[in-house]
């Protein structure tokens, strides 16, 4: 059976410390992704829907926070469309620098898959995941 974002972060509705372990990782890889894509601290903050700067070092240097359920489903997003990028262009720099590429694909209209997730909508990170994942096949 295939899981999604969607899905993965339905199943983790039970148990706390699922959340929290899920958090914590979930935060490291996206300080590499973060890395990998050049994004600025504000950036960080839209894509990861949180307001305040405070909060999100905070959890940074915690090593188990417990994040909002939609912080946990942007990371999912967020983790997946780096995956997919990864398979899909397997030279690393490229599949860095693509987020930040302006795309003529009807999901994007010239901007960039950057630009597209940065209005900090959960939908468009799931808009750019599902293309992905359908340039996949």
């Amino acid at each position: 059976m295939a899981m999604n974002a969607t899905s993965t972060v339905r199943s983790l509705r039970g148990g706390a410390a699922e959340f929290t372990a899920l958090g914590g990782a979930g935060l490291r890889a996206f300080a590499n992704i973060a890395e990998h894509w050049d994004l600025s601290v504000a950036e960080q903050l839209k894509l990861l829907g949180i307001a305040s700067r405070s909060t999100f070092f905070k959890w940074r240097r915690e090593r188990e926070p417990r994040l909002p359920q939609d912080t946990l489903e942007r990371l999912s997003y967020l983790l997946g469309i780096y995956k997919a990028l990864q398979i899909l262009l397997p030279d690393p720099r490229a599949a860095d620098e693509w987020v930040r590429k302006p795309n003529d694909a009807p999901p994007f209209g010239g901007r960039s898959a950057l630009e597209r997730m940065l209005s900090g909508q959960v939908a468009d990170l799931y808009i750019v995941r599902q293309y992905l994942d359908a340039e996949r096949g």
